[in-house]
């Protein structure tokens, strides 16, 4: 006879052919739930909890209409998928990139679901975007794209409803023209956005937190294991927000990172990587990475993909999702590194992460290390209920509490089953009590 996680995937499969990024979400889940769904399986199939918890609550898809600085109106494709709110309102980021769609949408917003409840905070699991590219727009034609965005968004969002943050191509930038046009359609100022800046009730070191967070679970889980950061040499993929402060911290703990990537190749520089001029290219300039290595002597630039050839005791994927393939982790594997933690959303496919698991190198799945973002997200939209704002200082030690117990609340939940060294499943079985536990105390919904 089928198990009842087998039925489901088979459902979910037949629902949802079109969406492979959402189906590798889900079986990698649902796989790595098998012992906790054993162990109650009479209860969780009777209240179907597993069909409940992989269909969204809803779906919101909308055309977005604007005007290029030409006069040309062009339309784009606008997403909100609402997943799951049993412990708290719906809340996930905004993602801007022409790869947007809605089967990346639902994966995102279904992993959103046991990163929020693994940060202990009470947030539900949401995401949206567009397939809108922000390169090469005009501060005006974001300013058209984001309020047309916005106009349609905020009949389903509000501050105890669906509470958006920023994403790859969602910055302060975009969060500031989309909190504008809310707040000039509701007429009202709430706490409806996250990521705002710091002059109307952004919260500080919101930019800092998922590559801060990354590294303070990251040490703990070093640390935990007998060794220290101290030395350490790391490679990190991307040059956004979440590899910038990933960055920054690694080496502030003292470790040397050697690396970075944008989508057209990636840095080499073996005296360590140079984080102010790294942010002048990115944030200031937004240039390509061709102008870092053109700036620093000690820097080689190298076309495509490549960072995880180099040799490195920790590697951080901060890039996007399914970036890290059964090669890489191969060639991570050989050249005798011991921890990748994933900065970015899914970086690594389901091969690769049991590769590098089979051999030993310490895992952390994205859910729980890159959970920095969101959790200073709900510490933002705390700040705003209370119409306070905390220090920086405030901010980053709670936001330092909060991922060092996520790494002992994924540690446990992996021991109690009989999986230690198992963080994936670990994340993927804590963050799931909490919700599941929340749904049964609801009733049917």
């Amino acid at each position: 006879m089928m198990s009842y996680v087998d039925e489901v995937l088979e459902l979910v499969k037949q629902k949802n052919a079109s969406e492979p990024e959402f189906l590798q979400a889900v079986t990698e889940v649902l796989n790595s739930l098998r012992p906790v769904v054993e162990a109650n399986e009479e209860l969780y199939k009777k209240n179907a909890i597993l069909e409940r918890i992989t269909e969204p609550d809803r779906m919101i898809m909308f055309r977005v209409p604007w005007v290029d600085d030409k006069g040309q109106v062009q339309v784009n494709r606008g997403y909100r998928v609402q997943f799951n709110n049993a412990i708290g309102p719906y809340k996930g980021g905004l993602r801007l990139h022409p790869s947007v769609n809605l089967g990346i949408i639902k994966f995102l917003g279904f992993e959103q679901i046991f990163k929020n409840s693994l940060t202990s905070l009470p947030i539900g699991g949401g995401k949206g975007g567009s397939d809108f590219d922000p390169k090469g727009k005009s501060d005006r034609e974001i300013m058209a794209f984001c309020q047309s965005f916005m106009t349609e968004l905020s009949k389903y969002i509000g501050a105890d409803v669906d509470v958006p943050a920023g994403d790859i191509g969602t910055g302060a930038r975009e969060i500031g023209f989309m909190f504008g046009q809310y707040k000039r359609i509701k007429g009202m100022f709430e706490g409806v956005l996250t990521g705002k800046g710091l002059t109307y009730g952004g919260s500080l070191a919101r930019t800092e937190a998922t590559g801060y967070g990354l590294l303070y679970l990251t040490e703990e889980l070093i640390k935990c294991h007998g060794e220290s950061m101290e030395g350490k040499t790391v490679v990190v993929s991307g040059a956004g927000n979440v590899a910038i402060y990933a960055t920054q911290k690694a080496q502030q703990m003292g470790a040397k990172v050697v690396t970075c990537s944008d989508s057209t190749g990636w840095i080499y520089d073996p005296e360590g990587i140079d984080v102010a001029l790294l942010k002048e290219v990115k944030e200031v300039k937004r240039a390509r990475l061709t102008e870092y290595a053109a700036a620093r002597p000690s820097a080689q630039y190298h076309e495509g993909r490549g960072v995880w050839q180099i040799k490195c005791d920790i590697a951080l994927p901060c890039a996007t999702q399914n970036e890290l393939l059964l090669d890489d982790a191969k060639q991570l594997v050989a050249n005798g590194c011991k921890c990748v933690c994933e900065g970015a959303n899914m970086p690594t496919t389901i091969d690769a992460t049991e590769y590098l698991q089979a051999n030993g190198v310490w895992f952390v799945g994205g859910k729980a290390a890159n959970a920095g973002g969101v959790a200073t997200s709900a510490l933002e939209m705390s700040q705003n209920s209370e119409r306070l704002s905390w220090s920086f200082e405030e901010v980053d030690a709670k936001l330092k509490g909060i991922m060092v117990n996520i790494y002992h609340n994924i540690d446990d939940a992996a021991k109690r089953y009989g999986m230690e060294g198992n963080y994936v499943a670990g994340a993927n079985i804590a963050g799931f009590e909490k919700v599941v536990n929340a749904m049964l105390a609801q009733g049917v919904c």
